[in-house]
């Protein structure tokens, strides 16, 4: 099996895991990895390389996954305008979730950090700790300027925004910088992906100005 297709499987394997958790919370139970496991027909030990912890499955499901609804509502009726006013229409959407619930995203974030060093510790291969949200959010924000960004440099500025979509952008300015107020931190955030973007577009056009710019003749002696 080639390695895009254990990515893939890694990835189905970890939906599954958590369709079938959210299921059985519908269902009125607080699920323990191994029932997930269980109703997605998935082996335990497996199971627990994706969530080593029953904290770490009641956190995915049950704190984080309904969170950041208002998100995925958004991506649905994005803005009809230009790319930055769809980034700063996520960014301000997303930022308030993440401080109205740090607690469980520091949770979460503990989880996720908790099931990679363990992978790593056992010599295991990757396994996708992440539903991969902000990834695909940026995809759909990001789509109307991918042509004109090209491959390598759209790759670039989607890493780049990922930074500014983060519990882990919080932390930074909160533990880091010491910004605690908000409204100054989510206008940073807001400003910081504004000029990321910016930036990538400016080289974009720089670029294809320089393209398509006539050669001029050398001057004959």
């Amino acid at each position: 099996m080639s390695v895009s297709l254990r990515s893939q499987q890694k990835v189905r394997t970890r939906a599954a895991l958590v369709d079938a958790a959210r299921a059985l919370v519908r269902a009125g139970s607080a699920p323990t990895v191994a029932q997930a496991a269980q109703a997605a027909r998935v082996s335990r030990a497996t199971a627990y390389r994706y969530f080593p912890t029953h904290e770490s499955l009641l956190v995915e499901i049950s704190n984080i996954t309904p969170a950041v609804r208002p998100v995925e509502m958004l991506l649905d009726n994005l803005p009809a305008g230009d790319v930055e006013s769809r980034l700063v229409a996520l960014l301000d959407r997303f930022t308030p979730i993440v401080f109205a619930e740090e607690a469980s995203m520091r949770t979460a974030l503990r989880a996720y950090l908790d099931t990679s060093l363990r992978a790593d510790a056992r010599g295991d291969a990757a396994v996708p700790v992440r539903e991969g949200r902000r990834m695909r959010w940026l995809d759909k924000v990001l789509e109307p300027a991918r042509r004109d960004l090209g491959k390598a440099r759209y790759r670039r500025v989607r890493a780049a925004l990922a930074l500014t979509l983060s519990i882990e952008a919080v932390i930074v300015m909160k533990d880091v910088c010491g910004i605690d107020d908000e409204k100054e931190a989510a206008a940073i955030l807001r400003w910081a992906g504004s000029a990321l973007l910016r930036a990538g577009l400016a080289d974009a056009r720089a670029d294809k100005t320089r393209r398509t710019r006539p050669r001029t003749a050398p001057r004959k002696r």
